[in-house]
């Protein structure tokens, strides 16, 4: 829609521009102004009138056909003004025809309209530019995908066709046709269009691919698991458009600040018209006041202070991996006192790590982890992944095991170069009936007293080793909170875990407010109590088992990977797992207002000055606006608008601006 208006506009306003220029040019005042001339033929006299009427007829009439259905719905404004002030010109213009002894008007009427066409022409591009979010992310998808045969060749079919289960070959530097989860290959993918983050994201046979995304270097083979409406990249459009498509309450405050202007220019153009009647009579000079009023009264710079604010916003927050399905939660971000986050998943990783180990006799760290990692190496429990993952962390080679055997809720066994190799927790030690050195006692009270779980290595039922593990504090939390700490906006946390492992993560965070052994029917409850207090909370969640939560908070936000963007529950989803970007929001939501105010500012001020001045009260000093003056302010007020607007794509999100954001910091366990 903005597209062809932008181009109507556009053409029009060349084709009005070049019909002027006669005009212009056998204007008499402006001849007499500028001191030129140009030479008079038979009919000249009526190149203005001809030029004039078939300017307003082809540039003026789109206008007044747009402020029918504003007369209809009796909503008056922008086109309501605009077709007032060109119609009064146009039959001013006309009645100087008629009776001669009036002065013309045609030279202001033409450059009126030519005004009004160039500055409705920037308004759409403005607008239709900051709204391209959409038409970027329908770029993403190809055409084409080559799907697998069942002979195993490959044959392209449009991405329309594809279904659930369909194997796909993906080649290096191709877009991903859907979602999927790799079978075959290993690559590097752009995820930087879904999430904003621009380093690629290696991809292994069992892990998600998103439609839209760029492969790497490798060839992948992916079996599709979404297509069409269903898939990741549709949901991000849904909410996209969503977004554009709603009001903030800011807007809408504009919106009806237009409609008041209607009755204030027309009270103002009444009253001046009278005036001026009283003061000199009614004749030319009146009917210019009141044009003039008419035309600095138009709310182009009022009606396009929010709506391409608003659409900037939205782009650049789909451009940073935020989703935004409710404007006025966005706006309300700003205002923000108090942000609660779950604890598991999102200020932690949400799953078990080695953060220290404690060795005796004389085997090292390494050593340690390796023969743990051998006998660990056929079993799935959590703990034994976590081991695995440190060896893997430190490029440890685990040695051969055999003979390997889980002990029910005791641990496990295997032999490793010939030596029995125990791993496992309290109970295994109980079963055994062993000795534990002081070492390592000392090592699981410490352990212990942060909340964290001890598992043991014993050699030939000799314990030498312990692991601690807990969950680990993202890197991210550290400085998200300390960032909203400098934002003056409260932290709390909000987790089912018990009071002891709770207080220690709050502790180490530096969180100020800890609801502890929560369950998730009575999450939401948190909230009200934070709520009733007066202040404006924000709950951030994986957007599923916080639902109630999200709901019941003034802002919800959900948190996750690309797959969470059809959340119900949530006001604005956070693509990338990454609580940093609950600053971004914050950040951008606070520019995105002040760009807001700085518009209404100045749209409303321009009127508080031009309006008067148009009315004449400086005329006792030889002060007077003409409408193609007040035409030109108008228009002004407008381009400064929309470029004040496009100074919020400025607005630095990267994370080192943050504040409270300095330099990556080594992830600590959730002691």
């Amino acid at each position: 829609m903005h597209e062809g208006h932008e181009q109507m506009f556009r053409r029009r306003f060349f084709v009005s521009t070049l019909l002027s220029i006669p005009v212009l040019l056998y204007s008499e005042t402006l001849q007499e102004w500028l001191g030129f001339s140009v030479p008079a033929f038979p009919g000249s006299e009526w190149i203005n009138p001809v030029f004039a009427i078939i300017v307003f007829a082809y540039g003026g009439v789109p206008f007044l056909r747009m402020a029918v259905p504003e007369l209809e719905d009796r909503t008056p404004g922008m086109m309501t003004l605009i077709s007032m002030a060109i119609t009064v010109a146009f039959v001013y213009s006309l009645a100087s025809v008629v009776f001669p002894t009036a002065s013309t008007f045609f030279w202001e009427l033409v450059t009126l309209i030519d005004i009004m066409l160039l500055g409705h022409w920037i308004e759409m591009r403005s607008v239709r530019r900051a709204s391209s979010a959409l038409d970027e992310l329908a770029k993403l998808l190809p055409d084409t995908a080559e799907r697998i045969t069942e002979d195993g060749g490959t044959e392209e079919v449009p991405v329309n066709e594809l279904g659930e289960g369909d194997l796909v070959l993906v080649r290096p530097g191709a877009s991903v046709p859907a979602d999927g989860v790799v079978e075959e290959g290993d690559s590097d993918v752009n995820e930087s269009m879904i999430t904003g983050e621009s380093k690629p994201v290696s991809k292994e046979p069992g892990d998600e691919v998103i439609g839209g995304t760029i492969n790497g270097d490798g060839s992948l083979r992916v079996r599709i698991a979404a297509t069409g409406d269903e898939t990741t990249l549709a949901g991000i459009m849904r909410l996209v458009e969503e977004a554009q498509e709603s009001e903030s309450r800011t807007q809408q405050l504009a919106d009806r600040a237009a409609g008041w202007l209607f009755y204030i220019a027309l009270a103002v153009a009444i009253v001046t018209g009278i005036a001026w009647t009283i003061a000199v009579s009614f004749n030319a000079t009146v009917i210019e006041r009141v044009v003039t009023v008419l035309v600095i009264a138009c709310p182009h710079a009022l009606g396009l202070a929010i709506p391409l604010v608003v659409a900037i916003n939205t782009s650049l927050a789909a451009q940073n991996g935020m989703l935004i399905r409710d404007r006025i939660a966005m706006e309300q971000a700003r205002e923000l006192d108090t942000i609660i986050f779950d604890k598991t998943g999102t200020l932690t990783k949400g799953e078990q790590g080695i953060v220290d180990v404690e060795t005796v006799e004389d085997i090292d760290e390494d050593e340690a982890l390796s023969l743990a990692a051998a006998v660990e190496g056929d079993s799935e429990h959590m703990i034994a992944q976590a081991v695995r993952e440190a060896a893997n962390e430190r490029n440890l080679d685990a040695p051969a095991a055999t003979g390997f055997e889980a002990l029910k809720g005791r641990g496990v066994r295997a032999t490793v170069d010939g030596a029995t190799i125990h791993v496992g927790g309290p109970n295994l030690l109980s079963h055994l009936d062993t000795d534990v050195p002081s070492a390592l006692t000392a090592f699981a009270e410490r352990a212990g007293e942060d909340a964290q779980t001890v598992v043991y290595l014993l050699r030939d039922g000799t314990p030498v080793a312990a692991f601690a593990l807990a969950d680990v504090v993202r890197e991210e939390s550290y400085q998200v909170v300390d960032a909203l700490h400098e934002l003056g906006i409260e932290v709390a946390m909000l987790t089912g875990d018990s009071e002891d492992v709770a207080n220690a993560v709050a502790d180490d965070l530096g969180i100020d407010t800890v609801f502890a052994e929560v369950l998730p029917e009575d999450k939401d409850k948190k909230v009200t109590e934070l709520q009733e207090q007066g202040k404006l909370v924000a709950m951030v969640g994986d957007g599923v088992n916080d639902a109630p939560a999200l709901t019941r908070a003034d802002i919800g936000i959900a948190i996750g990977s690309g797959t969470d963007v059809a959340v119900q529950s949530a006001d604005i989803i956070l693509v990338q797992n990454n609580p940093l970007d609950v600053v971004r929001l914050v950040k951008l939501s606070k520019a995105s207002y002040r760009k807001m105010k700085e518009n209404l500012a100045w749209a409303a001020g321009y009127n508080v000055f031009a309006l008067p001045l148009a009315a004449g009260v400086l005329a006792p000093i030889g002060i007077l606006l003409s409408p193609a003056v007040g035409a030109l302010l108008m228009s002004l007020s407008t381009v400064i608008v929309a470029i004040n607007a496009q100074f919020l794509r400025r607005v630095d999100l990267s994370l080192p601006s943050l504040p409270g954001v300095t330099a990556q910091q080594t992830a600590q366990p959730a002691d």
